[in-house]
């Protein structure tokens, strides 16, 4: 009974946001009813503000960019960083695990004024290339420890076998143990993939041209010193959240199976 209701507050806490966003973002501007309560009628244009003002179809398009590439690489990097270091138990390897998950302490605000001072050095500001390997930084290190965790439970007998049979490190990867590595990478994908794709804190400093806009910052555009246009924002984010929810639905079993894999195995 107590894990049940636990189970409806957590609920709660997630569908009551949602459920005042959808509320919001029907709404007139000129309605300031209560934001729990729905409006019983049917107002689109904000959705229309959405795409014409806040060109949240080009935020969409932009994120999508960054969010596909960095996930790629997220996955390929973190899947060959974790096979050597889960199948070899070395003082160095454990060494080099403790650095990688030390990273997932460190706060990015803290470290986001030398770390904007190097990618302007480098000309990397306002492009795509310099927030994708921004993003797969500081997404590395959880891929490599779910990876880890799951390669360990993978028998090192399909190792020796392809050995045997004349496979290098590299094709043992690739031809054994990837294919396995399915939930894993579901979990991987969308848990990376969410994080890159609700990212802020770094557009916010490092994408300040308006040739590159992510679906966060065209949120932000709605709300100035000066002014805000609430029905809108809520517009422009129930559309931005479209996306990563119907990747969700449709990964959904693999990342369930995935996380509790990397867990306890």
């Amino acid at each position: 009974m107590k894990k049940s209701i636990l189970a409806i507050l957590i609920s709660l806490v997630h569908i009551i946001p949602l459920y005042i966003l959808v509320g919001v973002a029907l709404k007139r501007p000129d309605d300031l009813s209560s934001r729990w309560k729905l409006p019983d009628y049917l107002y689109l244009d904000n959705f229309n503000v959405a795409i014409e003002q806040g060109n949240i179809l080009k935020g969409l398009g932009d994120s999508s960019i960054i969010t596909f590439i960095s996930i790629v690489l997220i996955t390929i990097i973190g899947a060959m960083a974790a096979y050597p270091l889960a199948r070899n138990a070395t003082k160095t390897n454990r060494r080099v695990k403790s650095f990688v998950m030390g990273i997932m302490m460190v706060p990015p605000l803290s470290i986001v004024v030398p770390l904007y001072s190097m990618m302007a050095d480098l000309q990397a500001t306002s492009t795509y290339w310099g927030i994708i390997v921004i993003l797969v930084t500081f997404q590395l290190p959880m891929s490599v420890f779910l990876y880890y965790n799951f390669i360990r439970s993978i028998p090192k007998d399909l190792d020796e076998a392809a050995s045997i049979d004349g496979c290098g490190p590299l094709r043992t990867f690739f031809k054994i143990i990837l294919p396995q590595l399915t939930p894993v990478t579901a979990s991987v994908v969308i848990l990376t993939g969410v994080s890159c794709w609700n990212d802020y804190q770094f557009s916010l400093y490092m994408l300040q041209s308006s040739n590159i806009k992510t679906v966060t910052q065209t949120i932000a555009s709605f709300f100035s010193q000066n002014s805000s246009n609430m029905n809108a924002a809520a517009a422009t984010a129930l559309l931005g959240i479209l996306p990563i929810l119907i990747a969700f639905i449709f990964l959904q079993k693999y990342f369930i199976k995935g996380m509790i894999d990397s867990a306890i195995k």
